[in-house]
């Protein structure tokens, strides 16, 4: 059962739950979901929205660029916090990791894109408009250049040496929790 909302009186829970690692659910090839810790709530043309960053390098890029859609999965109260390890560390590209870390797929409403049960919270949305832009390095305080963007990353993370992210506006076309 799922109680519908409005994602703006629960602006403060989604925010905070960003901060920390919200899953973000695409599907294409197959279903994915993604930990992200950036992401805002918005406004655009009138309309409410999520922004997400995605760099390109990744499997829910790929995805997102053949379905324009996605569900953003916000944890309620308890919850396995090592699920947004394991989605932000694991790959698309080489798991199904709605499987392999045993999550609940729930039926969408109005996207192609199932909600996840374990992150009840969930806000279904639409690509309004997507812009892929390489940093200005610059202009990037030093602090956060050098986490967000390190020169000398091993092989093993070399996905993550100034691979421009995708910003994804979209359209929060339904907002509901699964009860």
């Amino acid at each position: 059962m799922k109680k519908k909302i409005d994602a703006f009186d629960y602006a403060k829970e989604i925010l905070l739950a960003t901060k920390k690692g919200i899953l973000i659910t695409t599907k294409a090839d197959k279903v994915n979901s993604m930990a992200v810790s950036w992401g805002s709530l918005g406004i655009e043309w009138g309309k409410p929205t999520f922004t997400i960053y995605i760099r390109e390098s990744r499997f829910t890029h790929e995805q997102l660029e053949k379905n324009p859609e996605f569900t953003v999965n916000i944890p309620l109260g308890e919850y396995d916090r090592s699920i947004i390890g394991k989605t932000g560390t694991k790959t698309g590209w080489k798991i199904d990791k709605i499987k392999e870390f045993g999550l609940t797929m729930e039926e969408p409403e109005i996207v192609s894109v199932p909600a996840i049960k374990e992150f009840p919270l969930t806000l279904e949305c639409k690509v309004l408009y997507r812009k892929t832009q390489q940093l200005d390095e610059i202009k990037i305080s030093p602090e956060e250049r050098e986490y967000e963007y390190p020169h000398v990353v091993s092989d093993k993370f070399a996905v993550l040496n100034n691979v421009p992210h995708t910003a994804y506006i979209a359209e929060i076309v339904s907002a509901y929790i699964i009860e």
